[in-house]
């Protein structure tokens, strides 16, 4: 079974799916989906279409220097594997995996990191303008500064309504 990539946004391409498109010059350029294609019509640049791997990639919003991911790059002649290569190479993809997993989700933290100081000022701004909500009530009779001064208001019922009980 062969996978191919899309030329426009290098997603990859299952047998009996996508679009293939030979030009006068025997070029060929296979797409995913119509979407890919259309674009791809339009004379778009990958590399400016945000959802394609191309500006990912040159954004820097993508790992592109990992070592692992040359380990599944596409090899055009077959290998004659005897047991103990396959099997040892089954035993990498294993390995390989867990690097790559762990790579990943540091790059993310490394990624993150810089909105975290942020977030942190954006939290603080926003405890400070609504801490009547957060404080305790047991605060509030220990430091009556903190509470709002009661008012004592009469209240005086008209005597139209006595009158009006009476009949």
């Amino acid at each position: 079974m062969r996978l191919e990539k899309c030329w426009f946004c290098s997603s990859t391409i299952y047998p009996g799916h996508g679009i293939q498109f030979v030009r006068n010059d025997a070029k060929i350029f296979r797409f995913c989906r119509s979407k890919c294609h259309k674009n791809f019509k339009m004379k778009r640049n990958p590399r400016k279409v945000k959802w394609t791997k191309a500006y990912r990639r040159l954004a820097k919003k993508d790992m592109t220097q990992d070592k692992t991911f040359e380990f599944e790059r596409k090899r055009n002649r077959p290998e004659r594997y005897d047991r103990n290569v396959a099997e040892n190479t089954l035993k990498a993809i294993k390995t390989i995996d867990k690097v790559r997993v762990a790579r990943e989700a540091q790059y993310h933290a490394m990624r993150m990191k810089k909105n975290k100081s942020k977030e942190q000022k954006e939290a603080m701004k926003e405890l400070e303008q609504s801490i009547h909500l957060v404080k305790a009530p047991a605060a509030f009779q220990q430091e009556p500064s903190l509470t709002l001064p009661k008012i004592k208001v009469k209240v005086s019922q008209p005597q139209a309504e006595e009158s009006h009980m009476e009949e």
